[in-house]
Order: C-alpha cells, then sequence, then structure tokens
C-alpha cells in the first residue's frame, strides 16, 4: 500500500509533538506546576484540627514542621483512613506525632518534574513536599497537578477526545 504524503507530514508533526512533550518533563521543573502553599501544623495539633484545615484548603495533606519550622512530617488523607478512623482512634484526641509520616522524602521546586513523577510512581506518594535549602516547606505538589501539566502540554488532543472507552482496552487494564 502506498503511503499518503499527507501521512508522512502527519507523522513528522507527531514526532515533533513527543519531542516537545519529553523535553518538557525532562526540563520543565516543579514551579511550573504551579504547587499549593502548605498547610503546616505542629506535632502536638490533633488529627480533627489537620481534617479542618486540609477541608478549609481543599488539600489532600498537612506537612508538620519542628520548632524551627522545618520539615518533620506529613499527614494525608490516607492516613485520615489508615491509621486514625481505620485504626479506631478518636481524631479530636490523636496527636499528628502519633500518625504522621517522620523525615518525609521532600524535593525543591528548582527539581525536575521527572523527580516528581518518580517519588509519585516508584514510592507511591500522592503529594509531595517541597522544601527550600533548610527543609522548610514552601509548597506541595500532587497526582492532580501533574494530571493538570500534563493536560496542558497537548490540550487539543485531551479537549477533542470522542465520549466512550475509545481510549481504553478494558481487557488489559487492572481495576480500570
Amino acid at each position: 500500500m502506498m503511503s499518503h504524503p499527507d501521512d508522512e507530514h502527519d507523522d513528522l508533526v507527531h514526532d515533533d509533538e513527543l519531542q516537545e512533550i519529553r523535553g518538557a518533563f525532562l526540563n520543565d521543573t516543579i514551579a511550573a506546576l504551579d504547587p499549593a502553599e502548605p498547610i503546616c501544623l505542629g506535632a502536638t495539633a490533633t488529627v480533627a484540627e489537620a481534617i479542618a484545615r486540609m477541608l478549609e484548603r481543599r488539600q489532600a495533606g498537612v506537612l508538620i514542621v519542628d520548632d524551627a519550622g522545618r520539615l518533620a512530617g506529613i499527614f494525608t488523607e490516607r492516613d485520615v483512613l489508615t491509621r486514625v478512623t481505620g485504626a479506631g482512634r478518636d481524631a479530636s484526641r490523636t496527636v499528628l506525632r502519633d500518625v504522621m509520616t517522620r523525615n518525609p522524602e521532600a524535593l525543591a521546586a528548582a527539581d525536575r518534574i521527572a523527580y516528581a513523577v518518580h517519588s509519585m510512581s516508584v514510592a507511591g506518594y500522592r503529594t509531595v513536599p517541597l522544601v527550600d535549602g533548610d527543609r522548610r516547606p514552601v509548597g506541595v505538589v500532587t497526582v492532580s497537578d501533574v494530571i493538570r501539566w500534563l493536560a496542558h502540554l497537548y490540550p487539543e488532543a485531551v479537549l477533542n477526545l470522542p465520549p466512550g472507552d475509545a481510549l481504553k482496552n478494558p481487557h488489559a487494564i487492572d481495576a480500570g
């Protein structure tokens, strides 16, 4: 079968788009994700206080800081389910130091987006704290931030998707 000249042009455009996406993924910094300002609480704050702040600010977690303002832990909505409610604890009497993840992995806003994606995909983090050189929280990046950034890389393709399962292969996707 003969190829049509337009097919070759489409392949070149597609290759250019892939190169652009690959370049953005490897070169853009986490700052391009427009990270949210973190909610910071002390280790003696209660889970109920943390939940109230998370709901108020529509964020998936809080960062726990020490007396010097340095990152000491993280407490997320997943922790509410597994370490508090699922463990039968009283949110109004449980302090964050008892249920937080201590010394979480953190990145800097100047780090590449690829590092955040790596933390999320390999380690399973959905929320990654961002810190300055003194390990003081300066932001939070989430899986949603990465998805939004990806959608902006090729908005026409995302906005013009047909309804239905044209991109899915339900037999090959587990739980999908």
